[in-house]
Parts: structure tokens; C-alpha cells; sequence
């Protein structure tokens, strides 16, 4: 069937991202013929084996860590609940029952931050300055001598801002406490090496890094006190029991390797991309409000405020002309209320709620930004009469 438009433009990378090529014939062999339990001790188990603690030791390489600090997960939200909650616990036994973290994590660690509190720990969430970088000040203040975690993520996956994690790091090491950062938006973005920062545990997954979706890990540093949050099997040490995913293993290790090889390239290319795509909005509608544009950020997220709108009405105008973008977190997509970040930054309610995210990777070119810019204004305007009419 002939095509009947141009090719539609995705700008949602920060939420997903397609299975690079690579990746997949990586996988196949081990979603075929190589089928094997790797914890069976016949061929095909130490074949599955084999290519599991490959894939281990691969995935520690390209974070300077051993390969016995790296437990593969089912994805970010695991390992985020894994990384607070599992510290939290063993750490509360050493009379250390205080938990501190920030207002603008994603859910995955605000939900187990919240049930920290649930199961009587208390929790100290540290400030946030207006451009969406937390105050180190602030956790000078919090890191006493009762804190048994402390997580911070080191980009943020609405704005893109890049959080003092180096500093924060070293304090919380200094109060005794232990450090996680969730890296899922960092990780081949920012340069990363635990042989040479200061982190404890770091947070990964892998569909933000082109594998696929159900994978994720967790580096968890020579001896660091963690309580397993499921019981029932002897895998990776006890920490994370059940049968290893070792295709998607396979594929996390792949896609891993590409993009902390590709980071420095890939990161000019996309920052000038971000930073066209920035400039013609402003150009275009310039009472649009960047988020986070004065501090430092990751280059792949665009997050854009235009007043007398709604990200709802601009992203379906959007979607219309084949245009795919997000209001912020994919994970809290439907919300009504506005963005838990941008709220924490000090931004205005009516500005929360006409936040877009526009997060480029792979998939994105020089024509999809300039096409983006053309259609920009009138979507705006659309979108504006629409709010005008619902007010009326």
C-alpha cells in the first residue's frame, strides 16, 4: 500500500526505544536453539550459562565495576524498589531508619520511598532549586547519622537536568549512609565509572538504551548491606532469585556496549539537535518556557511549557500530524494534575500541566526537527483555541 504522508517522527525516546539490529541477532540464538536454564548442568544449561556470565561481565565493563557487583533485573522499577527498599531494610538493623531522597525522582523511587515510610522509617526529601537541580546545601543538612540510604537520580527523565549525584555522593558516604542512584536516563548520556565515583548502587535499564523491554541492572558494590525483596531461589547470589532472562541478559550487554561506545558522538549529535529544536520553538512561539534550561543537562530531553495550553490538547495535535511526544514520565501517563517534578521546581500549576516532552535518540534527524518546527506554531495556536473554547 503506497504511502500516504511523510514518515511520522517519534520524540519520545526517554520513554522507550526501538531494538537496535545488533541487539536483536545478539539475542536469537539464545531465543532458539540455545534455550537452556542456566542453573541445568547438561549442555544446554552451560551454554545459557555461559552466556549469562558473559553478559554479567560485560555489562561491568561498561561501568568500571566487577562482574559479581552486576545483578540483572526486570527493568528500572525493579531495581530501583531492589536498591532502596532492599538497603533500607538491612540497614535499618543498624539503627539507621532514615531514608533521603528528592521530590523529583520518578515513581519507581518515590514508591518505595513511600513505603519506606509505610513500614516506619522516616524520610527526608531534599530541596530543589528552580531550574530543577537538587540543592546540595540541603542534603548537608539531611545526611545525619540515622540515614540508612540515600537516592538520588543522577538525569532527570522529564527535564533532563543533571543532578549532583558526585557531590551528593560524597557526603552521604561521609554521614556513613549508603548511596543509589537511579541512572536510567544517565546511563551512555553521562560519563559513569564506579571504580572512580563514589556511588554504591546505580539503577539501568535497558529499552531506554535500545533493548529490549524486561531488562535491567543493578550494580550493587562489594559489600554493600541488602535485604532481597523475593525469596525462593539461589540465583545471583541470593539477591535477585528466579530463572535468568538470558536472551534479553545478552541483549542489555550488546546495547550497553554500543552506547557507551557511541556516548561522546552520539551526545554532540543530539545535544545540537536539542538545542535547534529549542531554538525554533522559542523562535516560533517565544513565550514558550524551557524547564531546566539555565542548568545542566542530559542531551536528549526538550521539556516546553506553552502557556494557555494543555499537554493533553497540543499532544493530540501533535499525534495528528504524526508527531509522538509525552507530558512527561510514559509511567504516569493519563495524569491530569501536572508534572510531581516541575511542581517540586516551583513551577506554576497552569505552566505544569502544558509541559511537553520532546526526548530525541536514535530515530531522530536533522529533517525530523525541521519538520517539528514548521508545524509547531499552528499546533500552538490550535491548541490555544481549544483552551479558549473550554474556558468559555
Amino acid at each position: 500500500m503506497p504511502a500516504t504522508g511523510p514518515d511520522p517522527i517519534y520524540l519520545d525516546h526517554a520513554a522507550t526505544t526501538p531494538v537496535r539490529e545488533e541487539v536483536r541477532e545478539a539475542m536469537a540464538p539464545f531465543l532458539g536453539a540455545s534455550f537452556g536454564n542456566p542453573s541445568s548442568t547438561h549442555r544446554w544449561g552451560r551454554e545459557a550459562r555461559a552466556a549469562l556470565d558473559a553478559a554479567r561481565e560485560r555489562v561491568a565493563r561498561t561501568l568500571g565495576a566487577r562482574t559479581d557487583e552486576i545483578c540483572f533485573t526486570s527493568g528500572g522499577t525493579e531495581a530501583d524498589n531492589m536498591a532502596v527498599l532492599g538497603i533500607w531494610r538491612a540497614m535499618r538493623r543498624k539503627d539507621r531508619r532514615a531514608c533521603v531522597s528528592t521530590p523529583i525522582e520518578h515513581k519507581a523511587v518515590l514508591g518505595a520511598v513511600h513505603q519506606v515510610e509505610a513500614e516506619g522509617g522516616e524520610v527526608r526529601l531534599l530541596d530543589v532549586g528552580g531550574e530543577g537541580t537538587v540543592r546540595v546545601e540541603s542534603a548537608r543538612d539531611a545526611l545525619r547519622d540515622d540515614v540508612g540510604v540515600c537516592s538520588v537520580m543522577w538525569v532527570n527523565n522529564e527535564t533532563g537536568v543533571i543532578q549532583p549525584v558526585p557531590e551528593i555522593a560524597a557526603l552521604a558516604k561521609a554521614a556513613g549512609a549508603i548511596f543509589h542512584t537511579d541512572a536510567v536516563q544517565a546511563f551512555g548520556k553521562v560519563e559513569i565509572d564506579a571504580s572512580k565515583q563514589q556511588f554504591d548502587v546505580l539503577s539501568l535499564s535497558g529499552h531506554k538504551i535500545c533493548a529490549p523491554k524486561g531488562i535491567g541492572a543493578l550494580f550493587i558494590r562489594r559489600g554493600t548491606p541488602m535485604e532481597p525483596l523475593m525469596h525462593g531461589g539461589s540465583q545471583d547470589r541470593g539477591r535477585r532469585p528466579g530463572t535468568e532472562n538470558v536472551a534479553a541478559a545478552v541483549g542489555l550487554a550488546c546495547a550497553a556496549e554500543l552506547v557507551v561506545a557511541e556516548r561522546e558522538r552520539e551526545g554532540e549529535r543530539l545535544r545540537r539537535l536539542r538545542d535547534e529544536l529549542e531554538r525554533a520553538i522559542l523562535e516560533r512561539v517565544p513565550d514558550a518556557v524551557v524547564h531546566g534550561r539555565g542548568a545542566p543537562r542530559a542531551p536528549h530531553i526538550l521539556s516546553v511549557s506553552i502557556p494557555g495550553t494543555e499537554s493533553e490538547s497540543l499532544l493530540m495535535a501533535l499525534d495528528l500530524k504524526g508527531v509522538a511526544a509525552s507530558g512527561g514520565s510514559a509511567c504516569q501517563s493519563g495524569s491530569v494534575s501536572g508534572s510531581h517534578v516541575l511542581k517540586a521546581m516551583g513551577v506554576r500549576s497552569d505552566l505544569a500541566t502544558a509541559a511537553v516532552r520532546m526526548s530525541l535518540g536514535c530515530l531522530t534527524t536533522d529533517d525530523c526537527v525541521r519538520r517539528v518546527a514548521e508545524v509547531f506554531p499552528a499546533l500552538v495556536a490550535k491548541a490555544r483555541s481549544m483552551a479558549d473554547t473550554a474556558a468559555s
